[in-house]
């Protein structure tokens, strides 16, 4: 559905909102504080009569003054309504309050790329994440994801694991019902889907493709489970074209894997992926394509998420509108046998074979 082909707002609504944009960070930074100080949840449990200001800042042990200037902001926001002095949440206030979605995205927004987003116009000219030093001194994100500080450690696993793990069962089953006995998990991050592909299916052999300091995560969780005779590890960084890329596998597996590269990345690693499987296997990537959501929030939320991984990240990827993607794919020796949409959240799982 194209969300983008008609401007729905006139003059007026166009310069209120043009204020929203404007103030931002002050909308944004106040709803955290207001959620994470006890404001709104002070506000939730006065039910339908509400409840003072006075009354919130005891709760909430908060001066007059702080509550009071976080709860217009409130008002304004439209998270809060007051009558006759009783403050009470609006819908979006309670959205705001228990929606694990909103929750995620705030965290993942706030602690790890609110402070590094004022570099977003030099990363957009460098091509360089040049945000990321407030996190770590690395070249991309990925290099650091298992020793992140805290708390954006939590946060990230938590916006990554909330978007995929809605997806996996459905994906699971998707893979499995071709019976692969060999497949290559790329990007297999902390294990979570190697070890449900062979929990799921006995028959199943699994190797998990990632950067050393990834891998060393990975295994410590498939040893634990007891998983390392079904579960082995290519220890490599893929970006290097000569870097050793093992092959004849029945199935590929990537998830939210190749939104982390650039458009010519994409198509060198997609590329070797044609060779590495057999002509009777399948390449499967789970993918958020912005253009093929149902709802424009989730479309809004990939949008935004782009940004992350120009500032962020790597500097040069992003979720892709699938007719980009598409054409990636298309120069990489591989066809479309199936595109699968709706899948959790909001994924795409493309199924594709080797051109012969």
């Amino acid at each position: 559905m194209n969300h983008y082909s008609t401007d729905t707002r006139n003059a007026l609504q166009a310069k209120e909102y043009a204020q929203w944009i404007s103030f931002a960070p002050f909308i944004f930074q106040a709803s955290r504080i207001l959620r994470d100080s006890g404001i709104l949840e002070a506000i939730r449990k006065s039910g339908k009569g509400g409840v003072t200001l006075e009354a919130v800042a005891e709760k909430t042990e908060l001066s007059i003054y702080g509550a009071r200037v976080l709860m217009e902001a409130g008002l304004g926001i439209g998270l809060i309504l007051v009558n006759e002095g009783k403050y009470k949440l609006t819908n979006v206030g309670v959205v705001m309050l228990v929606d694990t979605l909103t929750r995620v995205n705030m965290d993942f927004t706030n602690d790890i790329c609110y402070e590094g987003l004022k570099d977003l116009q030099k990363s957009i000219k460098t091509g360089k994440p040049e945000g990321l030093h407030v996190l770590g001194n690395w070249n991309t994100i990925y290099e650091g994801l298992s020793i992140l500080p805290e708390p954006a450690r939590t946060s990230w696993f938590n916006f990554d694991h909330f978007y995929s793990d809605s997806a996996f069962e459905e994906a699971l089953d998707k893979v499995l019902q071709e019976k692969p006995y060999r497949l290559l998990d790329i990007g297999g991050n902390t294990g979570k889907w190697a070890t449900a592909c062979v929990t799921k299916d006995p028959n199943t052999h699994v190797t998990i493709f990632d950067l050393p300091v990834q891998a060393a995560v990975a295994r410590k969780n498939v040893i634990s489970q007891g998983l390392e005779n079904r579960i082995s590890f290519h220890e490599a960084d893929i970006l290097k074209e000569d870097a050793e890329f093992p092959g004849n596998f029945d199935g590929i597996w990537m998830s939210q894997f190749l939104d982390c590269f650039s458009d010519e990345q994409i198509v060198s690693i997609l590329t070797r992926c044609s060779k590495a499987v057999t002509h009777e296997g399948y390449v499967y990537v789970l993918e958020t394509f912005w253009d093929r959501q149902r709802f424009e929030a989730s479309a809004f939320c990939l949008q935004m998420t782009s940004l992350y991984f120009t500032t962020m990240a790597n500097g040069n990827s992003q979720m892709y509108d699938s007719k980009v993607f598409l054409k990636l794919l298309e120069q990489s020796g591989l066809s479309v046998v199936e595109i699968s949409d709706n899948i959790g959240i909001s994924h795409s799982l493309i199924k594709c074979k080797k051109v012969k």
